[in-house]
């Protein structure tokens, strides 16, 4: 489980497709201060197994489900990655509950700079999530904890304060730019409780 508060920027060294799935490489350091083989990392908010561990970074094998959900298969060497490790149980909840399981992907439709270093982003999801999503509920964007502050055909607004904009990688997202989408978990179990789950 993670919080969808952002730990530090990674960067992609190594991006190869095999058969079935990729491998990738990503070079980091806070997250590699406790990190042990098989440990569950979140990249762009997609929980990932750590393998191949050194100590500049680490690896992960992404399975075709992965590279289907999310928006990982569009990795480049260089590009800049959310990284955050799970919770433990003395962790304060600064976001909301994040499985780093991605619902889907969406398309960043703009991005407007409001001053003084804030942001609004507006993301286009897909109608299939839409249920699942309130205004003023929590959605995870690249792994990134975030309020709903408007939702309508199908078009999410979030506001990003500065601190976000600096430790992300929502800088160097541009108009057109697939993110990956994660909706509330309770949400969803909720929505099947009354029997309209839809994912």
């Amino acid at each position: 489980m993670f919080t969808g508060i952002i730990e530090e920027l990674g960067t992609v060294t190594a991006f190869d497709r095999v058969a079935e799935g990729a491998a990738l490489r990503i070079t980091c350091r806070e997250v590699m201060s406790d990190i042990t083989p098989g440990a569950s990392v979140a990249v762009n908010g997609v929980c990932l197994t750590a393998v191949r561990l050194s100590a500049a970074g680490f690896g992960a094998d992404l399975a075709p489900e992965t590279l289907d959900r999310s928006n990982l298969g569009d990795l480049v060497v260089g590009e800049r990655v959310n990284l955050e490790r799970p919770v433990t149980p003395t962790t304060r909840l600064s976001g909301h509950i994040v499985q780093g399981h991605v619902d889907g992907t969406g398309v960043v439709e703009s991005i407007t700079s409001l001053g003084s270093d804030n942001w609004e982003l507006r993301v286009r999801v897909p109608a299939v999530l839409d249920p699942y999503l309130v205004y003023k509920g929590s959605i995870t964007i690249d792994g990134i904890s975030l309020t709903i502050a408007s939702l309508a055909d199908n078009v999410v607004r979030v506001a990003i304060i500065p601190h976000t904009w600096e430790a992300t990688n929502l800088a160097s997202r541009a108009v057109g730019a697939r993110v990956n989408l994660e909706c509330d978990v309770l949400a969803k179990h909720v929505a099947k409780l009354l029997g309209k789950l839809t994912l």
